[in-house]
């Protein structure tokens, strides 16, 4: 069992953080899409340990974390409209599937396939935190796997203290949902819909995503049918909850617990994995307001649509 230490957001905070990293051990990083869980990506035996900490099937890849554009085109093959998307999106909620560069990485980080999923965060101190460590970072969410996303530290600390060696506490996340990833190509393929609008991806490139993905054999984080789950049943699209429900409402539909009373999307991405806590700590099952299906509204209703599905 480890004792989990919460480090502060200060020049020693982001060093002990980057020694325990340089020694293989795990730390939850804040980023501006959900807190990560980091371990050295070129280390086999700390990414099996996020596996193992989070319970996370070893078919599922891991996105690799680093300070910048030049880091990232050492582990990964840019084309013309990879280097594009990074120009426009990076640092940001933009992770992009690309093919293996020439500098190694885990192959558990990439489940033994011959893309890795990648990306620039733009939150400070992940990126004090890459510069110190000076390597690439695996770093899922941290939380355990097919559970609740966290966005604050203390979220972290509840679903894996005693499992991880520290969190580096950099406040609530501004972002709420994890990076839309993207593999570029003939057609472009749209892998989860994220932090980042589709709309933003599609206006870049000058054309459409196709939606891509497979379930049973993922290709990029983020793709298992059940995930982002609480531990009571949920239900979506619902303007009349039972007595019994907890109800999660949008704009000017909803009780206490609102993603939104504004109806600003914004702000419901930034809160929807909190407020799924706060609705999973009642014990009763979960109703959810109608979402709209534009912008951010997508990734919220991706997250909902899976934290809803059937459990395996």
């Amino acid at each position: 069992m480890t004792d989990t230490r919460l480090l502060p957001a200060t020049p020693e905070g982001i060093a002990e953080a980057a020694r325990l990293l340089a020694e293989g051990g795990l730390v939850a990083l804040p980023t501006e899409t959900v807190y990560g869980l980091a371990g050295d990506a070129r280390n086999d035996r700390a990414v099996a340990r996020i596996f193992e900490a989070k319970g996370r099937p070893q078919f599922n890849p891991l996105i690799v974390h680093l300070p910048d554009l030049a880091a990232a085109r050492r582990h990964a093959r840019f084309d013309a409209e990879a280097e594009r998307l990074a120009d426009a999106f990076w640092p940001g909620p933009l992770t992009l599937v690309l093919p293996l560069g020439d500098t190694p990485v885990s192959p558990l980080v990439s489940a033994g396939l011959s893309s890795v999923a990648i990306r620039v965060p733009a939150h400070p101190l992940a990126r004090q935190l890459l510069r110190a460590f000076g390597g690439p970072l695996a770093a899922p969410s941290a939380n355990p796997s097919g559970r609740v996303s966290p966005t604050r530290p203390e979220h972290v600390m509840e679903g894996l203290a005693g499992r991880i060696d520290a969190i580096l506490d950099g406040g609530a996340s501004e972002v709420g949902v994890e990076s839309t990833i993207v593999a570029p190509g003939d057609p472009p393929l749209l892998l989860r819909p994220g932090g980042l609008p589709v709309e933003a991806i599609e206006d870049c490139l000058g054309r459409r995503l196709a939606t891509g993905g497979n379930a049973e054999r993922p290709s990029s984080p983020g793709q298992l049918a059940s995930h982002y789950a609480p531990g009571v049943p949920l239900r979506l699209e619902v303007l009349r909850p039972e007595p019994d429900e907890t109800w999660i409402g949008f704009g000017a539909t909803g009780g206490p617990l609102n993603l939104s009373p504004s109806g600003d999307l914004v702000e419901a991405a930034a809160s929807l994995f909190h407020l799924l806590r706060e609705a999973d700590r009642l014990g009763q099952p979960i109703a959810v307001a109608p979402v709209p299906e534009r912008g951010l509204g997508r990734a919220i209703n991706d997250r909902l649509r899976r934290a809803a599905a059937p459990r395996p």
